[in-house]
């Protein structure tokens, strides 16, 4: 019974302590969320573009002989049947990343803002996704996968009868679409989080472990026959490239794992010290009497010294002016 009494009280005590971590946590991720809504609200609203788009040229995609692919003759084909084992693993890799970027709510230890890092990880995919649409509306191939070739009911959508069908999604479009080929959308997310992870992640062996999967990720999408290799092989330099792009423009992340680090980001604070001190200057207040005082002190020097030396300017010039007439 003792015994049963202190794992109660042990557990009630370590739920209190989560739960004044994960009030905190949101309490400073809510500050940062208000100045960044309108750019994470954007990335998010891409997103439904992204899908739209991809929506768009399932009907223009037109199914023919599936192009020789040097991926596809090295690795053999996953049967129909089997073609969710590429999902499932993908869905591992997204949801695994999704949980990761939420731990500063529950663990002590924190490197980084869930709202910053999602800001910069939506910038890459919304650049990324830009770039894909672009490349699959410039030239149409025929889809490899099974229900794009022909004689399959998905290989072609029927032309939308009302405009607003250009602008609905349905979860068949989602694992039946064809046409939307370069580059690989599943590759591009799996590279975006692998790439983050190595560069604000902590665990060596989840890195290695991470880069593996992406490679795994790669080998099942073409053996699915979800995407040619070229696809793939686009998709990896495309977003490393943009990785790097993005990298120089963006500010890099206030590093959270020295225990001396503000509670907010250094730009918040510095937002309100600039409001602060405007706020006392627009009110007659003096932000600092020392120095101010030292301010007017070295002015009334400015102006002796300016006295001086005109004065005596004045006095040479007299002095020159009467040995001229002698």
């Amino acid at each position: 019974m003792p015994l049963l009494i202190n794992m109660t009280l042990y557990i009630v005590r370590e739920a209190v302590k989560l739960w004044k971590k994960i009030t905190m946590e949101t309490c400073v991720e809510l500050q940062i969320f208000m100045e960044k809504w309108k750019l994470l609200l954007a990335g998010l609203f891409f997103q439904y573009v992204h899908g739209v788009a991809a929506h768009g040229i399932h009907y223009l995609h037109r199914p023919g002989p599936i192009l020789h692919d040097l991926g596809f003759s090295l690795l053999p084909e996953i049967e129909p049947d089997k073609a969710y084992v590429s999902e499932i693993f993908f869905s591992v890799i997204f949801f695994s990343f999704i949980l990761w970027t939420f731990y500063p709510f529950i663990y002590h230890s924190k490197r980084f803002y869930t709202v910053l890092l999602w800001r910069r990880v939506l910038a890459i995919l919304v650049t990324c996704q830009a770039l894909r649409i672009i490349t699959f509306y410039s030239t149409h191939l025929p889809g490899p996968n099974y229900h794009c070739r022909k004689g399959s009911k998905y290989a072609t959508l029927a032309p939308p009868e009302r405009i607003l069908d250009l602008f609905l999604i349905n979860v068949r479009g989602v694992f039946y679409g064809c046409g939307d080929l370069i580059f690989s959308s599943h590759m591009i997310f799996t590279l975006v989080f692998v790439l983050t992870y190595y560069k604000y992640g902590s665990k060596r062996f989840i890195k290695m472990l991470a880069w593996m999967m992406a490679v795994i990720q790669s080998l099942l999408i073409i053996a699915s026959r979800k995407h040619y290799s070229v696809d793939v092989v686009v998709a990896w330099y495309t977003t490393n490239l943009v990785v790097y792009f993005i990298d120089t423009k963006l500010t890099e992340m206030p590093d959270r794992s020295n225990g001396n680090q503000p509670l907010l980001p250094l730009v918040a604070k510095e937002k309100e010290s600039k409001s602060d001190e405007a706020h006392k200057l627009l009110n007659g207040n003096s932000v600092n009497a020392l120095d101010w005082n030292y301010r007017n002190q070295a002015n009334e020097k400015h102006l002796e010294d300016r006295n001086y030396v005109h004065s005596e300017t004045t006095k040479n010039g007299r002095q020159i002016g009467d040995a001229t007439q002698l």
